[in-house]
């Protein structure tokens, strides 16, 4: 008898298809350490990862350069990523609103920022808002594109969540007599939050990224400071492969930080 679509999407696997994930598994990761072994051995051709080109590792000051590039991209990234919450929820609330003067230009800022490369929203702060008479510093040049720009993409993660929950979960909110508002503050976003964890962190993590472009605007962040020892030391794969180490690290905590929040409270 054949099994029901429902629990071929969503059951737990069987014995099979386990033992088949494990295969699979395990010669993707025999791939990616046979790839990573041959980029190894290439850059020790080149003489990349000569000991010469390592030395200046051994500095304090050399870490804290780096350290003080690290603490300007999480300034920068946390700061973006608030602003990317708070309009986000803006934006979802206008774009759900009843009211066409409110949820239509709600949509339109969702779309011109969607669709608007944040490379060029910071191009807009360095170039344009100048010559207007508005002047930004380096910090805001970086963190306000990237907040605005992340905050369209937040705000359809959020409808995203929002729709996902259950319609009786509104409609019994309702009979208990609670207004528009606290049906959606109370009962359908803390729900919707459950479901969208995964993808807010992964917004969050594109945030970090989004930080490099600091060097537009020479903001003090990590890969204008990696730059710089690049330029110094001449050490180009060292430099990255110790930046993409931090990064990677910036990026684990944010995940682990996602899943001890997203655990539930006994």
């Amino acid at each position: 008898m054949s099994r029901p679509l429902e629990e071929i999407l969503f059951g737990a696997p069987s014995p099979r298809a386990r033992a088949v994930t494990r295969v699979v598994s395990v010669a993707a990761a025999a791939l990616l350490l046979v790839l990573a072994a041959a980029v190894v051995f290439r850059f020790h051709l080149a003489g990349q990862l000569d000991a010469r080109f390592w030395n200046f590792f051994a500095w304090p000051t050399t870490w804290t350069f780096l350290a003080k590039g690290l603490l300007g991209t999480l300034a920068s990234a946390a700061m973006a990523a608030l602003i990317a919450l708070v309009f986000g929820l803006v934006l979802l609330v206008g774009r759900l609103a009843r009211s066409r003067l409110v949820r239509w230009p709600s949509i339109a800022v969702i779309e011109f920022l969607r669709g608007t490369p944040t490379l060029l929203l910071i191009y807009v702060c360095f170039l344009v808002l100048p010559s207007a008479g508005i002047k930004l510093s380096t910090y805001w040049m970086l963190t306000l594109p990237i907040g605005l720009s992340t905050a369209a993409v937040v705000a359809e993660v959020y409808r995203a969540g929002v729709l996902a929950v259950p319609r009786g979960q509104t409609d019994a909110a309702r009979s208990l007599g609670l207004t528009e508002a606290q049906v959606f503050s109370v009962v359908v976003f803390p729900q919707a939050l459950r479901y969208i964890v995964p993808a807010l962190v992964a917004q969050l993590v594109i945030v970090v990224k989004d930080t490099t472009f600091g060097y537009v605007v020479t903001y003090g962040e990590l890969m204008q400071n990696a730059k710089v020892l690049i330029a110094n030391y001449h050490s180009l794969v060292p430099v990255y492969l110790v930046v993409a180490a931090l990064y990677c690290l910036v990026n684990y905590a944010i995940s682990k930080a996602s899943q001890r929040l997203g655990r539930p409270v006994h």
